[in-house]
């Protein structure tokens, strides 16, 4: 093995995305703190609720995205990387303890990023209208 967790290897894809937003899309509404945290959280709570309810099967991923999606739209916390936390969290049998500890953390980590990444380049950021 080369030193990584394989339980927290896929975070790599969603995170990465959320860069990239905040890096050079900062004013858009998806890179913006509220949707960054939540739509992290939430998401991986919807694939935890469908694995809780459902089990762990090919027919839950798409339950647990559509409903990561419906679950961002209704609290308007849309954050597109988010998509893909239910597939991490039901592939990786995931606990409410991965909501905490990667997604949480990560996506405030992420965020006080944002803030200083932006700051340097005299950017607006979080960004008001």
């Amino acid at each position: 093995m080369n030193g990584f967790n394989e339980a927290y290897i896929w975070l790599i894809p969603p995170f990465g995305a959320t860069l990239v937003l905040v890096m050079s899309v900062h004013e858009s509404p998806l890179a913006q703190p509220k949707n960054i945290f939540f739509g992290h959280v939430l998401s991986g709570l919807s694939g935890l609720i469908i694995i809780t309810l459902i089990g762990s099967n090919i027919y839950c991923l798409g339950l647990g995205v559509g409903l990561a999606i419906f679950i961002m739209m209704i609290t308007n916390t849309v954050h597109p990387p988010a998509g893909g936390n239910p597939l991490i969290v039901i592939l990786g049998d995931q606990t409410i303890g991965f909501i905490f500890m990667p997604l949480a953390t990560g996506s405030l980590l992420i965020i006080l990023f944002a803030i200083v990444y932006n700051k340097v380049f005299g950017r607006e950021y979080p960004f008001k209208k």
